[in-house]
């Protein structure tokens, strides 16, 4: 059995996954644990992320540990894979047989298209300056005073969606202070934000050739009311009916990712006579 670690550095949070694996490469999900940065040092932020997702997991040897996002400089990793493609196996490892992966950061949206064994085929990104981010819709429920767990419901409770401007997120936000001005409700101006964001998305989605289901990952794939903008703006514009699915542990698709392919480099290289030592972070 191989034990593996994936750690995924975000912009707003880290994400540790521990799993376990067969000769087969079947693999177990052992333990998770995501924290909040919140404007502390990154590197202390990992270490006790790591730390608590070890100690879950019940064990005391790691054979590879994987990063991906920010997480290039852990110096306790084994190795380092791009976020596109971790985020790609991650998510096909909760939802197989999906086609596409949006996911929905802090700072950036990015649409991944994979195959059928979480290989990426293409990708599309926003800008970092573009309203289609975690970052954007948290500064908005902050204007408004409405908590990150109530965006949803009241985004999906509209009766007459206000639209933003789609094209920066400093426009998007003005336009939201003058709509509070004129006494717009805040379950119109979430909605009409979450529907900026999706036709955003479904521009990236239309982008890319893909089969099967579209997955939601991130911080934001647990915003119902996101979701269903994303769905109504897909059966909309797009040219075929395209699925939007999820999942509950969908903010961990990075490390989980991390984790399976370092599984994967571990055995193959294995294969080849390449011995390994345990992390040096849990011997």
């Amino acid at each position: 059995m191989i034990t593996t670690a994936g750690i995924d550095v975000g912009s707003g949070a880290v994400k540790v996954t521990v799993m376990r694996a067969d000769a087969e490469g079947d693999e177990q999900l052992l333990a998770q644990v995501s924290t909040r940065i919140r404007r502390r040092e990154i590197a202390k932020v990992v270490d006790e992320t790591f730390d608590a997702a070890v100690e879950a997991a019940g064990v005391d040897e790691i054979h590879y540990i994987g990063t991906t996002g920010e997480g290039g400089e852990v110096p306790f990793a084994t190795g380092h894979f791009y976020g596109m493609t971790t985020h790609a196996r991650g998510a096909l490892f909760m939802a197989p047989g999906i086609g596409a992966v949006l996911d929905v950061g802090a700072l950036h949206t990015r649409a991944v298209a994979m195959d059928t064994h979480g290989r990426v085929k293409d990708y599309k990104m926003t800008s970092q300056c573009a309203s289609g981010s975690g970052q954007f819709l948290e500064n908005i429920a902050r204007y408004l005073g409405v908590s990150h767990d109530e965006i949803g419901q009241l985004s999906i409770q509209a009766t007459k969606p206000e639209k933003v401007s789609s094209i920066c997120a400093v426009l998007a936000e003005t336009d939201v202070i003058n709509m509070v001005s004129r006494g717009i409700l805040t379950s119109d101006i979430l909605r009409g934000v979450h529907e900026s964001m999706a036709e955003r998305f479904v521009r990236l989605l239309r982008s890319l050739e893909f089969e099967g289901a579209v997955f939601v990952s991130g911080g934001l794939a647990s915003d119902h009311g996101l979701l269903t903008a994303l769905r109504d703006a897909l059966e909309k514009k797009a040219s075929a009916k395209l699925e939007v699915v999820t999942h509950a542990d969908a903010i961990f698709a990075g490390s989980i990712g991390a984790a399976i392919w370092g599984g994967y480099r571990y055995r193959k290289m294995a294969q080849h006579g390449v011995a390994w030592s345990a992390a040096s972070k849990v011997a």
